[in-house]
């Protein structure tokens, strides 16, 4: 019989620790999953409005997560085990309720790269993520703000009658609620995924959804095409033959790569969806999928030195690689679709271990061996099931309500549900689940009046949807109410009616720094960054004046020490980074800041003596260049291999 239940998993772990205290006005890096204008104008029109559509302004309401470092010790995770007498699926519900473990039975075998550590590193769109496993990617382009975040978690009953694994979630960028059911029919080598995206409101709004797999690396990625989009960190997407390439590279061997790479196959319109990661005895793992899941993806790290140095950054030196095997809505994870007013995208996933013939699934002949691959399948799981499979879930269990709750994630849905009133079966958000920073808002949705923060307190976690923008419009102007309406109006698009939102709290604020904060930012994107230079220092003098504390002088000092350098003021920047405690200065990306302070006055001895005594940024963003590019104007000689995160070529 298959059984739930909760367990402990104990690794070595790097803490979280406490979000950015700053709000994510600024939309992230758009470098690793950018497309260049000429290549777009060459894209097929379809695949073209899809990249385009619905690019995010900001991250808003999401925070910034870049509190962790690179030190790790014994740490104890909550997970959820589910199993039956074939499978064993480990869970961690709060961690974006990630699939850390597929342990086949019969075979003893792992079917995932199971990450032996967990070490935060900034991946996702608002910083931390963790590799390893199976992820829910929701939200937009690359991995979700909630990677990192608790997820509702309870036993609701299976189709079968069994019990089965409900996660749940309000995903805030596109204000959408989700779910992913899991579960082990008995007897089966598959586990189930069950997903559903809803769309309460009115609108038409933009989705996005990769589901994304870690495997070891040393395998062949088979998937049934012909073709692949390849997409790298050059900004370029282009149509090439799959498995062999125009460069005659075999890429279906992920350590065949030199680069960090994409590659969306081409699966024609009637194909069955599936991809498969299959060792040199040709086992391994398969993943397959009703048909709404269109897209299948290969990501690589490469065998250059950049992608070998990002291996070792997320887990320990010296273990296995891994590579990534995704399905997505979409033929690219450029793109996003469109979900209307009241509507839902459901779909069933299966994964499994998968036993192919290794002289054909390894073979020369492409054909020959998707054609194994694709046998073998149907006898394991044939098409007919899951599609079965995925009506007896979406008819009789996708709606059941939750038997027993296992863990609990935020109260923003239970907010939500509040103010609109929602109807969702099956995925339930009680006020029980509201917690501090919601109830600012909830008094607002209550009474029409946002209460201010405690005394010298920051001001709280911004909303920025249209309905709260219309509260806060409406709102007594109390200067945090018009930090918060500046933010929203912001988000909206509205930048000239923020900064007037802004400028008006300012006038009456006693604690000023958010509101410098964000008239900052605001000088810097509209073109004035002497002036935004100025603001930045103006808002780290004025935390200092009402002790703002450690979080908040590190977030500020970091903005207002770059700000002031970029606009060629080194000797303010170095009086600025001088005030930071002692405690923030020994960080290493605030080493790496006293590096471009040396660099901007000339002192290129001590710089270079920074780097030699070695340093490491812990919230190095992903497709970074900084630490090369700062190196380069100290030597010709070789970047060393540990500061070496570059993702292209040279």
């Amino acid at each position: 019989m298959t059984t739930v239940r909760r367990a402990v998993l104990t690794l070595p772990a790097a803490p979280l620790g406490p979000d950015n205290p700053l709000p994510a006005l600024r939309a992230p890096g758009a470098g690793a999953h950018a497309v260049d204008a000429r290549t777009l104008a060459e894209l097929p029109r379809d695949m073209a409005r899809g990249i385009g559509r619905a690019t995010l302004r900001s991250l808003l309401p999401a925070p910034v997560r870049d509190g962790y470092g690179r030190e790790r010790t014994p740490a104890d995770l909550d997970t959820i085990v589910i199993e039956n007498d074939r499978l064993r699926v480990t869970v961690l519900p709060g961690l974006g309720g990630r699939v850390h473990s597929l342990h086949h039975k019969p075979t003893g075998r792992e079917l995932l790269y199971r990450n032996p550590v967990l070490q935060p590193a900034a991946f996702a769109l608002n910083g931390a993520w963790f590799s390893g496993g199976i992820e829910w990617n929701i939200g937009a382009t690359g991995h979700t703000t909630l990677s990192c975040s608790p997820l509702h978690a309870a036993v609701v009953r299976a189709p079968d009658g069994g019990p089965m694994l409900r996660l749940w979630e309000w995903e805030r960028l596109r204000d959408l609620p989700f779910q992913v059911d899991l579960w082990l029919p008995e007897g089966s080598d598959f586990l189930y995924a069950g997903v559903r995206v809803r769309n309460p409101h009115e609108r038409t709004v933009p989705v996005y959804w990769w589901s994304n797999t870690a495997v070891p690396e040393d395998r062949r990625v088979l998937a049934p095409a012909d073709a692949a989009w390849h997409h790298g960190y050059e900004r370029g997407l282009n149509r090439l033959p799959v498995p062999v390439t125009e460069d005659g590279v075999d890429r279906s061997y992920p350590l065949n790569g030199a680069h960090a790479a994409d590659f969306f196959y081409d699966l024609p319109e009637e194909q069955r969806r599936w991809i498969a990661a299959l060792d040199t005895d040709g086992a391994g793992l398969v993943q397959t999928s009703t048909d709404l899941l269109r897209g299948r993806k290969l990501f690589l790290w490469g065998a250059e030195r950049g992608g070998r140095r990002w291996q070792e950054w997320l887990t320990e030196p010296g273990t296995p690689g891994y590579a990534e095997i995704q399905a997505g809505l979409a033929r690219t994870q450029l793109e996003h679709l469109e979900l209307a007013g009241g509507e839902e995208f459901s779909w069933l996933e299966a994964y499994g271990p998968l036993a192919a013939d290794a002289a054909a699934a390894l073979g020369e002949d492409w054909s020959a061996a998707r054609a194994d691959v694709e046998s073998n399948l149907a006898a394991a799981l044939p098409r007919e099931a899951v599609d079965a499979a995925y009506d007896a879930w979406r008819e009789g269990a996708a709606d059941a309500e939750p038997e027993t709750v296992l863990a609990a994630g935020s109260g923003w849905g239970a907010l939500e549900v509040l103010r609109g009133g929602y109807e969702l079966p099956g995925t339930p958000f009680p006020e029980s689940t509201l917690g501090p920073d919601q109830e600012p808002w909830r008094e607002l949705l209550r009474t029409g009046v946002l209460p201010p923060p405690p005394k010298g307190a920051g001001p709280g976690a911004p909303l920025v949807a249209a309905p709260w923008r219309d509260m806060l419009e409406t709102a007594p102007a109390h200067p945090s109410t018009e930090y918060h309406l500046g933010i929203a109006q912001w988000h909206a698009g509205d930048r000239a009616q923020a900064v007037r939102s802004w400028e008006r709290g300012l006038h009456r604020a006693e604690v000023r720094w958010p509101l410098l904060y964000c008239l900052a930012v605001a000088d810097r994107e509209d073109g004035h960054p002497e002036r935004a230079a100025e603001r930045f220092a103006e808002a780290f003098a004025d935390h200092e004046d009402h002790d703002a504390g450690e979080l908040v002088a590190a977030a500020l000092g970091r903005e207002a020490a770059a700000a002031l350098l970029a606009t060629g003021r080194a000797g303010r920047a170095r009086e600025l980074w001088t005030r930071l405690p002692d405690e923030v200065r020994e960080r290493g990306a605030f080493r790496f800041l006293e590096i471009r302070i040396l660099l901007a006055e000339g002192r290129t001895a001590e710089a270079r003596a920074v780097f030699d005594e070695g340093f490491e940024v812990a919230d190095l963003r992903e497709g970074a260049e900084i630490l090369g590019e700062a190196w380069a104007e100290l030597t010709d000689e070789p970047l060393p291999d540990a500061y070496e995160f570059r993702m292209r070529p040279s």
